[in-house]
Parts: C-alpha cells; sequence; structure tokens
C-alpha cells in the first residue's frame, strides 16, 4: 500500500485518485504519520429513480425564485 506525504499527494493527486479508482489504497501521511486513506466509493446500491422524492418537500418560500437584493447587476 503505497504511502505520500501531503505535498506528493498534492502534486500528484489525480494519479493518486486513478489509483484509487482501480481499486489500491492509497496512504496520505503528515509528518510520516498516515491520516488519510484514499479509497474508492462503492457504487449506489440500486439506480435512481426519477420522481422518487415527491410529496417530500414540505414548504417551499413565496420568494423562492426572487433575485436576493443587491444582485440584480448579475441576472
Amino acid at each position: 500500500m503505497p504511502k505520500f506525504n501531503i505535498a506528493e499527494a498534492k502534486t500528484h493527486f489525480s494519479k493518486l485518485v486513478e489509483k484509487a479508482m482501480l481499486g489500491e489504497e492509497v496512504i496520505i501521511a503528515k509528518d510520516n504519520k498516515p491520516v488519510v486513506k484514499l479509497v474508492p466509493l462503492d457504487k449506489p446500491k440500486q439506480p435512481r429513480k426519477p420522481g422518487s422524492g415527491k410529496g417530500q418537500i414540505l414548504y417551499i418560500a413565496p420568494d423562492f425564485d426572487a433575485t436576493p437584493e443587491g444582485f440584480e447587476d448579475y441576472v
């Protein structure tokens, strides 16, 4: 299991992520002490279904779509 210090991990982050995605555990250390283990996430057990949250939103403010004060120039 490879071990990298934080500076190395910052420099080679995308390569470390690739290793993790291939199933390899990557350890990131600070002051030679392991602090983080980079591992791939498990895939969702069930595919998402459109509309599965229907009826779960209890309240939407009447001004939900209104532009916040001071942000008129950004819209």
